[in-house]
């Protein structure tokens, strides 16, 4: 989450759960609260003399790792190692993407979804770049005649907020009129190892992007599948000329994943147990809290993936987060993503078995 209007809201929410009497449960942020994985644990040890300096394009077999993870598990054939890229974490990177991967003269806006992380309209204020929104392929069509297209276009499947999905085909649409208009495509693919009622696909997947990644890049993070929020492994992948744009300004503004890190991030990406694992804590939570908000008299819409439930009583949001917080319950008022959220609230489903289990009581008793 991004923005002072964002936490100045989660912290008027605790403070009302704070004085309801209950012992509070916060549904506000999507934070791994489970162990990292011993696998990678062992390997960060393993790796902890690191006195020189880290490579920004990473240690022998990191970017071999990425391609043979997005080959293995997301069917993404024949990708260039040289094509990816570490990151430290995917927040920094979707921040400050807009200034680094697009030149100064091409101009446009920065496309975002009307529910979105908030960080990517804060990324094209970094960037001097207005923003607009685009939900589908009918929206870009829409702006070549309300100012032209944009410079880059976010993607979010899945979604945070909501959970949404894009099918195959609306994704191969977006990454065709993305390329016929000059458009940068950037996916925030963070939760596409979280599907739960569908599985989400990857841009770089040949059925999506033609069997060429040029224009198109995606953002993946470790943080959600593999517990490693903490240590901040990213990366992103696609065309190749973007991505040795993005190594050359990150290697000069000192953008590296520290070289402990690097070592975890292979063993992490080479070890789908601890994914299954995690899969299944999430979605045992994930059933409980829904059944509890169903229950309670609220409405789930999406949520077929990713770590959120965006739930609704059809009313005002603020209405209903303060409900949840006179409950002891903090979720996020929906907002806070976009107007549109403005009858939504989203709950994390990250919090522990105990702690879902208190908040599934108190919100249908």
């Amino acid at each position: 989450m991004t923005g002072p209007g964002w936490h100045a809201g989660v912290a008027a929410l605790r403070e009302r759960a704070q004085a309801s009497g209950h012992e509070v449960v916060d549904f506000s942020v999507g934070a791994p609260v489970d162990p990292t994985p011993e696998v990678v644990r062992r390997a960060l040890a393993e790796h902890a003399d690191a006195p020189g300096y880290p490579l920004t394009i990473g240690r022998p077999g990191l970017r071999e790792a990425y391609a043979a993870w997005l080959g293995r598990v997301h069917g993404v054939r024949d990708l260039d190692p040289t094509a990816t890229l570490p990151t430290v974490g995917s927040k920094e990177l979707i921040g400050t993407l807009p200034l680094l991967a697009l030149d100064a003269d091409r101009p446009g806006p920065v496309a975002i979804p009307a529910l979105a992380y908030p960080t990517y309209a804060v990324g094209a204020r970094l960037a001097g770049r207005d923003v607009v929104v685009v939900d589908g392929p009918d929206d870009l069509r829409a702006l070549d005649a309300a100012g032209g297209p944009p410079a880059l276009l976010w993607v979010n499947s899945p979604s945070n907020p909501t959970g949404r999905t894009l099918a195959p085909a609306v994704l191969a649409e977006l990454v065709a009129l993305a390329r016929e208009r000059g458009t940068l495509l950037v996916s925030d693919e963070c939760y596409l190892d979280l599907g739960w009622d569908t599985a989400a696909a990857t841009v770089l997947d040949d059925a999506i992007s033609g069997g060429s990644h040029e224009g198109v890049l995606a953002v993946h993070s470790l943080s959600k599948r593999s517990n490693l929020a903490g240590y901040r492994c990213g990366f992103v992948a696609g065309d190749p000329a973007v991505v040795a744009r993005l190594t050359a300004a990150r290697r000069d503004l000192g953008l590296i994943l520290p070289g402990p890190q690097q070592a975890a991030a292979v063993a992490a990406l080479d070890d789908e147990v601890h994914v299954a694992e995690q899969r299944a804590r999430y979605g045992a939570r994930r059933d409980a809290l829904r059944a509890a908000l169903v229950g309670g008299g609220f409405r789930v819409d999406h949520g077929e993936a990713g770590l959120y439930l965006w739930a609704t009583r059809d009313e005002p949001s603020h209405e209903t987060a303060g409900w949840l917080a006179d409950r002891g319950v903090v979720c996020v008022d929906g907002v806070s993503y976009g107007p549109t959220g403005d009858r939504h609230v989203r709950l994390a489903f990250t919090a522990t078995d105990e702690a879902v289990a208190t908040a599934a009581a108190r919100i249908a008793p």
